[in-house]
């Protein structure tokens, strides 16, 4: 426990470090949480001062378009420097932002097969329900889904695995060069649906946040459900 404690902590000290780099300010705070395959890093506290301004402005788009640059450019360097603290190969990389509450979360995959005996849902919380409501929510975004994975991945963190997440509607948009409005348009709408679904009720507690993003090629998206803690 002390030595995967010890390798998130050097894993949010590098996440932080590197923001603050590349963005002239890093986040207040970092939480690292690394379960084969997935290493997930929530951040807290970041917005820079600019962002600030252009955000007072209605200006979010620019925001996330700078932000998504940056980002990319950043990518080789997190895998590489992921491989070297861990020990993983990243196949994926996934990122999300909440401007309101200035929050974002980055995550990656390994190439490794994610072990379900290790995600094992709690049983205090009624799985048959939370599906349903999860189904709901698909049928209402018309998504016909090739398959459904889902990982409790601690206390506080609900991490589910789409296959077959866009519609032919959001590959053609893909196709013709639309990606960044795809993801400017659905990202919150999918949010808000997830958010009004009624999951709470299935925990007994808040949901705090809810991030999402997905890959073009794969057809693969993930959502992450950040809870309170049970007091």
């Amino acid at each position: 426990m002390l030595k995967e404690r010890s390798i998130e902590t050097e894993v949010g000290g590098f996440i932080s470090t590197l923001l603050r780099k590349h963005f002239g300010k890093g986040p207040t705070s970092v939480y690292v949480t690394i379960k084969r395959p997935f290493i997930i890093m929530h951040f807290r506290g970041f917005t820079t001062t600019m962002e600030k301004i252009l955000l007072k402005q209605n200006e979010w788009k620019r925001v996330l378009e700078t932000r998504n640059l940056l980002v990319q450019e950043l990518k080789p360097i997190i895998r590489r420097q992921l491989k070297e603290i861990v020990g993983w190969t990243i196949d994926e990389f996934y990122v999300d932002w909440n401007l309101d509450l200035e929050t974002g979360t980055f995550l990656a995959v390994s190439s490794e097969k994610a072990d379900p005996l290790n995600f094992e849902w709690p049983s205090e919380y009624d799985r048959v329900i939370f599906d349903m409501k999860l189904e709901q929510v698909c049928k209402t975004l018309q998504r016909n889904l090739h398959q459904t994975d889902t990982y409790w991945v601690n206390d506080r963190t609900l991490l589910i695995c789409w296959s077959g997440v866009l519609t032919e509607i959001e590959k053609a948009l893909i196709r013709n060069g639309h990606s960044e409005i795809l993801k400017y348009t659905k990202r919150p709408l999918e949010r808000s649906m997830l958010e009004a679904a009624g999951f709470e009720s299935v925990f007994e507690k808040r949901i705090q946040e809810i991030f999402l993003d997905w890959d073009n090629e794969s057809n693969i998206g993930y959502v992450i459900m950040v809870l309170d803690i049970k007091k």
